[in-house]
């Protein structure tokens, strides 16, 4: 990692926790039998993926939902709850870190989030930091229910990029997902990996960045 100029960071299990497993238990409380394939870090239904670009509404996302359990009578805040019981939050520091490497760096948020899960964050952001988004933090942020375009495709790297001319061999993207840094890495992006127990505390720290 030489001539680090941009950092480009993922949001979820870099920045803010997730547990997938927890998650896959709720979808087999509502009757999901194959949580594990119908949603999971490396695969998942392709609902997860338009729900992702934005080409699905929430509504529209429920009613799959409701469809796959077989269970019409499901409420929007069963669904809800189960959605996002694997979102745990984010780690004290974090937020000081980021603030620390925006005075050094330019930084950028990239994150395949979609509405429901915006919508939760977006809230314990203000309720827990008196936050009212993540732009403050970041020169600007990314994400992929409001661009269209979700991680890997390289069309949102490439949006990345040329919206904020940045040059690919001078930036960093960090995220916890193999097949996002192999896309970021063939348009010349330095890439990382971020694996637990490692953290982005620890990896500054180690990486003297």
């Amino acid at each position: 990692m030489e001539n680090i100029k941009n950092i480009i960071f993922d949001y979820g299990n870099v920045i803010f926790s997730l547990d997938f497993l927890k998650g896959q238990a709720a979808w087999k409380e509502l009757g999901i039998n194959n949580a594990a394939d119908f949603f999971g870090h490396k695969q998942q239904d392709e609902i997860f993926d338009k729900f992702d670009r934005g080409e699905v509404t929430a509504d529209q996302f429920r009613d799959y939902i409701r469809q796959k359990t077989g269970n019409p009578e499901l409420t929007n805040d069963q669904i809800n709850a189960a959605w996002n019981s694997m979102l745990l939050g984010i780690e004290d520091g974090n937020h000081e870190l980021l603030l620390h490497l925006k005075d050094k760096y330019r930084t950028f948020l990239l994150s395949n989030i979609n509405e429901i899960h915006y919508e939760y964050i977006m809230n314990y952001l203000k309720t827990d930091f008196g936050f009212d988004s993540n732009d403050h933090i970041f020169e600007k942020t990314y994400y992929s229910h409001l661009t269209g375009k979700r991680k890997p495709e390289s069309e949102i790297f490439e949006l990345v990029l040329s919206e904020n001319d940045l040059n690919p061999s001078e930036t960093l993207f960090i995220d916890d997902s193999p097949q996002h840094l192999a896309a970021a890495q063939k348009l010349g992006i330095q890439t990382f990996l971020m694996t637990a127990p490692d953290t982005l505390q620890q990896f500054f720290k180690r990486e003297k960045l």
